[in-house]
């Protein structure tokens, strides 16, 4: 029997392997610190109200989160029968650097949310890359895109509910009905 398309796949995957334990030693070697310093400088050279947390619970695992923090949203619910309030409390969003189990690196938003209100807005990954792609270049480029995406979410309007993953109550319910008996009349 001839195995030579299987030798090749297993030489293929056999590097593959490889790859992994190599970019996880890169996380090691430096390039996790290169990401904090990145950070760490944005911050304090734009005066960005954040901070940055590293997640090291899990071995491989690891992620560097550049947050915007939590805060009390201005929104509350009256509770009956009481002059008092619970304040719904609001996750500013953050700009998150995840090690994947493969040792590749997913730079992901996550956006902001209240409790209580609407559904959150599922996270948007916006690149995976290994981690000799990484620069100090892209790092900037993702906070910039990260703000970007701050900016808009905190500045929505009703004109495109769907940005924020939410409809206000009589909007967009029967959008598509409107439309058709608008083009029909």
């Amino acid at each position: 029997m001839d195995y030579a398309n299987i030798k090749a796949k297993v030489d293929n995957y056999n590097s593959i392997l490889d790859n992994t334990k190599n970019y996880r030693k890169a996380w090691d070697d430096g390039l996790s610190k290169m990401i904090i310093d990145n950070l760490t400088a944005i911050i304090k050279g734009t005066k960005l109200a954040a901070f940055i947390d590293l997640k090291d619970d899990i071995e491989n695992l690891e992620a560097i989160t550049l947050s915007l923090g939590t805060e009390v949203s201005g929104i509350a619910e009256r509770i009956p029968g009481s002059k008092s309030k619970r304040p719904f409390i609001k996750s500013k969003g953050s700009l998150i650097f995840q090690q994947l189990f493969n040792g590749k690196l997913m730079m992901m938003i996550m956006y902001p949310h209240i409790e209580g209100y609407g559904q959150p807005k599922p996270p948007r990954t916006l690149e995976i890359l290994r981690p000799e792609e990484v620069k100090e270049a892209y790092i900037v480029r993702y906070v910039e895109e990260f703000m970007k995406e701050m900016i808009e979410w905190e500045d929505f309007d009703d004109d495109v509910p769907e940005k924020m993953g939410m409809a206000p109550i009589g909007f967009g319910v029967n959008k598509d009905l409107i439309t058709d008996e608008l083009m029909e009349g």
